[in-house]
């Protein structure tokens, strides 16, 4: 019996030293090569203290989006265009959303056009000029069907672009720019220079900056 015994004892002894000696080795090699499981086993992203965070692109704005979805989209260019050229994030939005009738206009679906800018020349930013229908209306508030030429560009960021600088370059736009932190003044000013011919444009504009709260996005530079 106690032979028997004594052979038990030993054996698991000896299994306890070779598990100690395989549990060291282990520890060790976690140790010298990195960690023993792949972070991504449990979740994590295996980024480590200094490393740069991954830069995730943002979808450009489109007419398949939700309002809200369209206002993030359209956001980082709008403020570019604050810090390039000075026009006012929430203005530049709300021009946007109403000239484009929320990216789904086939100025903007086809052309990325977010803005209606019309082709007097083809400026820094476009491709070319592509003709569709739009309207017009005289001084008295009288609207009517037309045609009429306008940009084309590769991108939504582009056509944010060219917006902000066509803007900043026109000198009848100057006292506008006299109100870079006053977004509604600036809209009425920049109507009153001849912006656009209808004669609720600034009423329009003003309501959809209010209404979706776009003055959020204004940079104060």
């Amino acid at each position: 019996m106690f032979p028997t015994i004594r052979r038990t004892l030993a054996t698991v002894f000896a299994a306890t030293l070779v598990s100690l000696a395989v549990g060291a080795g282990m520890a060790s090699a976690a140790t010298a090569d990195g960690p023993m499981f792949s972070c991504r086993s449990h979740g994590d992203d295996c980024r480590q203290a200094g490393d740069p965070v991954p830069v995730v692109a943002l979808p450009e704005p489109d007419g398949t989006m939700t309002p809200a979805q369209f206002i993030v989209a359209a956001a980082p260019g709008a403020q570019l265009s604050r810090r390039e050229h000075g026009v006012p994030a929430s203005v530049t939005l709300a021009q946007a959303i109403l000239e484009s009738g929320w990216g789904k206009s086939a100025l903007s679906t086809v052309d990325k056009n977010f803005f209606g800018m019309k082709c007097n020349g083809q400026g820094a930013y476009a491709i070319g000029c592509a003709s569709h229908a739009t309207s017009e209306c005289t001084k008295a508030g009288a609207c009517f069907p037309t045609s009429a030429s306008f940009r084309k560009y590769n991108s939504a960021a582009d056509s944010f672009r060219d917006h902000g600088a066509t803007l900043a370059s026109l000198s009848r736009y100057g006292v506008a720019f006299q109100f870079k932190n006053d977004p509604n003044r600036f809209v009425a000013e920049m109507h009153k220079a001849g912006y656009a011919t209808d004669p609720q444009y600034t009423t329009k504009l003003t309501a959809i900056m209010a209404k979706y709260n776009l003055y959020q996005y204004d940079l104060t530079i």
